[in-house]
């Protein structure tokens, strides 16, 4: 089994930033793709950005260049760095990890979720 953890959600106005972070535990190896999906009241849940086991990246276009998806396999974590906040990010955000690889389907192992709400 494989346990994840997210942290960092909050709060925060529009413009600014926060950094999620996902904790994994179990059995995870550094062979798992990681992503951080989201999901906004009454939307379906979306991919925000993926992450392979050896750092290649891929991101929904509308967090390009403002999101930062990042490992640390040392420490099986996972990063979500957001920069420039909108309050169109809104949404709860969740970790997932697959062994299969960085896949257009979801793997199944998923977090618990943290909220993240952009507002003045």
């Amino acid at each position: 089994q494989v346990q994840l953890v997210e942290s960092g959600g909050g709060l925060v106005q529009p413009g600014g930033s926060l950094t999620l972070s996902c904790a994994a535990s179990g059995s995870i190896d550094r062979t798992y793709a990681r992503a951080w999906y989201r999901q906004a009241p009454g939307k379906e849940r979306e991919r925000v950005a993926g992450i392979t086991m050896d750092g290649d990246t891929k991101y929904l276009d509308s967090v390009k260049g403002r999101f930062t998806i990042s490992r640390d396999n040392a420490e099986s974590t996972v990063y979500l760095q957001m920069n420039n906040l909108r309050p169109e990010d809104t949404a709860v955000y969740y970790c997932n990890a697959d062994p299969r690889g960085l896949r257009f389907t979801p793997g199944k192992y998923w977090g618990q979720g943290t909220q993240v709400t952009v507002s003045s």
